[in-house]
């Protein structure tokens, strides 16, 4: 975990992915569409990645990426932060972490 905590320091959201991983292109699209902008580390694109991918695993994220850390709290994968948005409990957890600093959802307008 030391080697990921230097990476994951100090930065509201930080997305470790691969180049050609559909997923983590989905999982990008979705942070970004709140308007946060996430620190991404392409892990095929690193001399280290190798040693970053084994400590995700050792982490419990299987597959290796994505890997979300949000606030610097181990999210885990697309599943998790896909079904957090269907929960409507990703918004709270950008603003926590000042990724984001203002969010209204459609139903809050639609409600009212």
């Amino acid at each position: 975990m030391d080697l990921l905590a230097r990476f994951i320091a100090d930065k509201p959201v930080v997305i470790f992915s691969k180049s050609t991983c559909c997923m983590s292109h989905t999982v990008k699209a979705l942070i970004c569409n709140f308007g946060a902008n996430p620190t991404v580390f392409e892990v095929d694109k690193m001399a280290n990645g190798y040693l970053i991918e084994r400590a995700l695993v050792l982490l419990g994220c299987h597959p290796s990426v994505p890997a979300v850390f949000i606030g610097q709290q181990f999210i885990r994968g697309a599943d998790k932060v896909i079904g957090l948005n269907i929960q409507n409990k990703l918004s709270q957890l950008l603003l926590n972490a000042k990724a984001i600093f203002i969010w209204v959802s459609y139903s809050s307008i639609k409600d009212s």
